[in-house]
């Protein structure tokens, strides 16, 4: 299975859902996330690992599906754990997995040969199964070009901050301004690599005005979604990481204009509203109208 086909659409809110909460899994496809992240990991204390592992392999199996992504959040390789987590949840109707705690090349390459194995041994298209690791330590951050790189399973790759600061010692501030160069990082190595950048959740939920702020500044560095820990989450970061009407408007025009007056006539810019829009302009207007319409969003003719 080539890269293309395998790709999720659109992942723009990713809800974490901790699997060994029945009510939590039972209410999750009616939030409207784009992808539900079932999570094996540190929601999960470590004598329920066993119990959670075969309550996201039911979810995977009986959940309802209305057009979300499945995902499943797996222990980090060195914990030990990631073996029994993929040999549980690596079967037809998981999309992807989260690969906590990614960072080397060499941890995702090892995931990718567990899933080629399983998904032969469940009768499934070999690749079929995703990769989105989360990076979210120091090394992690350095190694990030090369962990984006490391499989053509990748869909994704994502950044953890509360880890990342823990394990820097930084000090969490509303601003996130601590966050500017790792999230630059991250989002240009996704970007090189042809994969989603996708930011990290914030941690308090019930601040929806700083939730839009921070969305919208990860937006501005490149990222494309956002996990959420919980569903009152969901629709503000759909909204941020989708194009706003104004924006399709102006980059319909923008393409039309560069059809019509540039391309069609040997030029390569052309002045619109006081402004000389070439070549980069027009492809960025032409990759902006495509996620709106992976995004399900149009505006107003």
């Amino acid at each position: 299975m080539d890269k293309e086909q395998r790709s999720i659409r659109i992942m723009r809110s990713l809800l974490f859902v901790p699997s060994i909460v029945e009510r939590f899994v039972q209410r999750a496809p009616k939030a409207g996330a784009d992808v539900i992240c079932l999570d094996l990991e540190d929601s999960i204390p470590p004598a329920e690992k066993a119990r959670a592992r075969a309550m996201a392999a039911e979810a995977i199996d009986t959940m309802p599906r209305t057009g979300y992504a499945a995902f499943v959040r797996v222990n980090a390789v060195h914990t030990g754990l990631l073996e029994d987590d993929l040999i549980s949840v690596v079967r037809p109707g998981l999309d992807a997995i989260v690969l906590s705690k990614t960072e080397s090349a060499e941890a995702v390459e090892r995931a990718d040969h567990y899933i080629t194995i399983l998904e032969r041994q469940a009768g499934m298209e070999t690749g079929a199964i995703g990769i989105v690791p989360l990076i979210e330590s120091a090394v992690g951050i350095l190694n990030c070009r090369e962990i984006c790189a490391a499989s053509p399973r990748l869909v994704g790759a994502s950044l953890g901050a509360e880890d990342l600061a823990a394990d820097m010692g930084m000090i969490r501030s509303k601003a996130a301004r601590e966050l500017d160069w790792p999230r630059a990082q991250l989002s240009t190595a996704a970007a090189a690599a042809g994969v989603v950048a996708i930011d990290t959740p914030e941690p308090d939920y019930a601040d929806s005005e700083h939730l839009e702020r921070d969305a919208s500044l990860a937006r501005s560095l490149g990222f494309r979604g956002k996990y959420c820990i919980h569903p009152d989450q969901v629709d503000v970061v759909n909204r941020v990481f989708s194009p706003s009407e104004q924006e399709i408007s102006e980059a319909r025009e923008i393409v039309r204009l560069l059809d019509e007056e540039g391309i069609a006539k040997g030029r390569a810019a052309i002045p619109i509203n006081g402004k000389m829009i070439d070549t980069p302009a027009y492809c960025q207007a032409k990759r902006l109208l495509r996620w709106a319409e992976a995004a399900g969003v149009s505006a107003k003719e």
